[in-house]
């Protein structure tokens, strides 16, 4: 049954919700903006056909008031609720209650996100439908004593992981028994202090791993389809800054083999919409089902770059009930795209988090150059949301001249008033490691140190700088001397 949609709001700022209004706009509906007293301003707010003003900056008052969120949209004769992501897009309560308001609501089924967002229970959806799993436990682990045997069996090195966790967080490395109690401690304390859950998880920990990532899209009628794969691998504290697709790893079999599993998880939760199932990569050719993300990614355009098609308008099309458009062999891979998530941190500072005013902001341009991003110049990045201030993309017939066009893209930014990581970006984008293909997730730990990031010209002039210095100090030294060894003609005519 097909429904009617005239009317989205985009419960979620920034570029996320520009790029879905952009879409919505193309399909001729209306779009609502919500937004923090923060975000008065913003592109996405002067954007919309509507805005209301949600509440004060921080999230819990304002992007995060799922029921506000809801009785706004009921009183606008609003159709719809696209989440975006981060936020609530994968709060399977707030789903379940825009569907219970009449609302549509642009994304998976509530159990769906509440089976994939925990890793056991998404671990165990997808045991009978041939996906290949870590090595692991079969479900939470308690007893530090049965916990450390379990390790034994599995075989060091092991990872502890959060059952609910992401980004990182309630993850432990364990290279020996010796540490596995108190890394275990460390990661339920963790899960439970970030995530209101303490369960957790051993699995074989997989050494010099690549993070691959396949996008899925699925229909009411059980049609799934994937679209390829994207190469993350370039991470900072176990999150992505640079994306591309295709990778340059996958073979075409390895390609349909990793297709072929991320359409059995979408079938193993009855997925409906758009999502994205990652996988770890080993060094030669296995992979492993890590989890699926149930909304639309922060990296989606690369695949839309090389497939052609608009995942937010296939978001909208699948909730107003049509059939997918086109099928798994209708699409091909089409030429490279690379991402570069541009944030407000310093690199040379660990990537601490900075904000502060863009005093100049101006985009690159040019053929096969994307920019999706929510600031304009003379707006604050704040302290109270993320610091990513844009996405550049670029795309090209092939991955050298991709990379090509993002070092140009790059050299052509223009942002003064914070520090950014594009310096980083370039750096990458030059890197023999990244040029060749041949990194994995351990890219800046085993390339990066802040002094890559020192311009040679600079060095030189810090060099030559010290090098005048001294030599003036020496020249005041060598004066000095001079003046005391004999004395002035002025004080001799005097005598």
């Amino acid at each position: 049954m097909e429904h009617t949609i005239t009317k989205i709001l985009v419960a979620n700022r920034g570029e996320i919700a520009l790029r879905v209004m952009r879409t919505a706009r193309e399909m001729g509906i209306k779009t609502v903006a919500i937004y923090s007293e923060a975000d008065r301003r913003a592109p996405h707010v002067m954007f919309a056909d509507q805005a209301v003003c949600i509440g004060p900056a921080p999230s819990a008052n304002s992007y995060l008031k799922g029921d506000e969120i809801i009785r706004i949209s009921a009183s606008l004769g609003v159709d719809a609720i696209h989440p975006g992501y981060g936020f609530l897009s994968e709060n399977a309560d707030f789903a379940r209650n825009v569907e219970a308001a009449g609302i549509i609501f642009i994304g998976p089924r509530p159990h769906a996100i509440e089976i994939m967002g925990d890793k056991l229970s998404a671990k165990a959806a997808v045991e009978n439908f041939d996906v290949p799993l870590v090595p692991g436990t079969e479900g939470e682990v308690k007893d530090v004593s049965e916990a450390l045997l379990l390790a034994h069996d599995i075989g060091f090195p092991v990872m502890i992981k959060a059952s609910a966790g992401g980004g990182g967080k309630g993850m432990r490395i364990v290279h020996n028994p010796e540490e596995f109690a108190s890394q275990m401690q460390r990661a339920v304390s963790e899960a439970t202090n970030s995530f209101g859950n303490g369960a957790v998880f051993v699995e074989k920990y997989i050494q010099n791993p690549r993070h691959i990532e396949i996008q899925v899209l699925a229909d009411e009628y059980g049609n799934v389809v994937h679209l390829f794969e994207r190469e993350c691998s370039i991470q900072r504290r176990h999150q992505k800054v640079i994306e591309e697709a295709p990778s340059v790893i996958l073979t075409p079999e390895l390609r349909a083999a990793m297709g072929a599993a991320a359409v059995s998880v979408a079938k193993a939760c009855n997925y409906r919409g758009a999502g994205t199932v990652e996988f770890i990569f080993e060094p030669g050719g296995k992979f492993y089902f890590l989890e699926m993300n149930t909304r639309l990614q922060v990296e989606h355009p690369v695949t839309e770059q090389i497939t052609g098609k608009d995942l937010v308008k296939e978001q909208i099309n699948i909730a107003k009930g049509k059939v997918l458009s086109f099928t798994q062999e209708e699409l091909s891979i089409q030429g490279h795209s690379i991402e570069v998530r541009v944030y407000a941190e310093d690199a040379v500072a660990n990537f601490m988090p900075g904000t502060g005013v863009l005093k100049e902001y101006r985009r690159p341009q040019g053929l096969g150059v994307r920019v999706d991003d929510g600031l304009e110049q003379g707006m604050e990045v704040s302290i109270y949301y993320d610091p990513m201030i844009a996405k550049l993309i670029t795309f090209a017939p092939t991955r050298d001249e991709a990379i090509a066009r993002m070092k140009r893209a790059i050299s052509e930014y223009r942002i003064s008033g914070v520090q950014t990581t594009l310096d980083f970006a370039q750096y990458v984008m030059n890197h023999d490691a990244f040029v060749s293909g041949k990194f994995d997730t351990h890219f800046v730990q085993n390339y990066f140190t802040p002094e890559s990031l020192i311009p040679e010209n600079e060095s030189l002039e810090a060099l030559g700088a010290a090098a005048l210095v001294s030599m003036l100090q020496e020249n005041k030294a060598s004066q000095k001397t001079v003046i005391n060894e004999k004395p002035s003609r002025w004080k001799s005519n005097r005598g």
